[in-house]
């Protein structure tokens, strides 16, 4: 009979104020949208930076015959400079840095560029003589590139020392600035989620503050009369947190899997097993965000 009661309760207030209702699930849908996609999008720059940080080589560049660097004064770099990088890059003052080092000759520097630009015009004119040798230097930990790169930079024989980070840490600094933005909306529609549930319950409250008035008179305990008012709001709540997790999935599953995935192949990007990760986290803020509405708003409004 209580458990009849409080579902014919939550009824009740969810049909005198169903425009209320709509709008709560539909602010929970937005609001949680923007969380699970801020999440998402952590999510992908992180699997962004394994992927590409497994991949960067520093590349120290060897000076050439007519090299205008100050560390090129000597003209091209000799075969005993050379060995001597080789050997610091091999030594055990290294090898907490330096996972692997591999010497590219100008004709293999050669070899590899006619490879890969073959059928470009600019291309035909170039000779091995022209290309610049180089050592490019596998990391043990990409994060510490820089002690490499200190350690070579200015050094008699080397040109430039140059990292992919470089490029990959732009592309990841605005994927996180994206991050935060999307995330400062979330934010504000949190808020205003938590707004709309607070006016919706206390609409409700005070709808029924007779009937509130007369269980309290017979002995109801809090629980008993506030309970239908918060189960209203996790309702309302759980259903935008589902359509959130509806519209994140479809949106990873047709948008991201099926479009951007094949059109840029390159980059390793996260999909609907993700959503479904989140999807518990984003279901447990819309309860949390519905009971902390009801506590505030029944605390004052039903006066029990």
């Amino acid at each position: 009979m209580r458990l009849q009661f409080i579902l014919s309760e939550i009824g009740i207030g969810l049909r005198r104020n169903l425009s209320m209702a709509v709008s709560v699930i539909l602010v929970t849908f937005v609001s949680l949208t923007f969380v699970g996609a801020a999440g998402l999008l952590q999510l992908q720059i992180g699997e962004m930076k394994d992927d590409w940080y497994d991949q960067v080589e520093v590349t120290i560049y060897l000076c050439p015959q007519d090299s205008d660097v100050p560390t090129c004064a000597g003209g091209q770099i000799s075969d005993e400079q050379t060995q001597a990088l080789r050997e610091e890059l091999d030594s055990p003052a290294m090898a907490d840095y330096v996972e692997q080092a591999y010497y590219e000759s100008q004709e293999e520097a050669y070899d590899a560029f006619q490879e890969r630009f073959a059928d470009e015009w600019w291309a035909q004119g170039l000779t091995a003589d022209q290309m610049q040798a180089s050592f490019r230097v596998a990391l043990v930990d990409p994060s510490q590139y820089q002690v490499v790169a200190d350690q070579f930079t200015g050094r008699q024989g080397v040109e430039d020392v140059r990292d992919p980070r470089a490029v990959v840490e732009p592309l990841i600094l605005v994927m996180n600035r994206l991050s935060l933005v999307a995330a400062g909306i979330a934010g504000i529609m949190l808020l205003a989620a938590v707004l709309l549930i607070t006016t919706t319950i206390r609409l409700s409250a005070m709808s029924r503050r007779r009937e509130t008035g007369i269980m309290r008179l017979v002995g109801a305990s809090n629980l008993f009369i506030q309970l239908p008012f918060m189960l209203e709001g996790a309702i309302a709540a759980t259903i935008g947190a589902v359509m959130a997790v509806a519209g994140l999935w479809f949106g990873m599953r047709y948008l991201v899997e099926d479009w951007l995935a094949q059109s840029v192949q390159f980059i390793p990007y996260v999909g609907t097993d993700e959503v479904w990760m989140i999807a518990p986290l984003l279901v447990a803020v819309a309860i949390a965000l519905a009971a902390i509405s009801s506590v505030v708003t029944l605390s004052r409004y039903t006066k029990v």
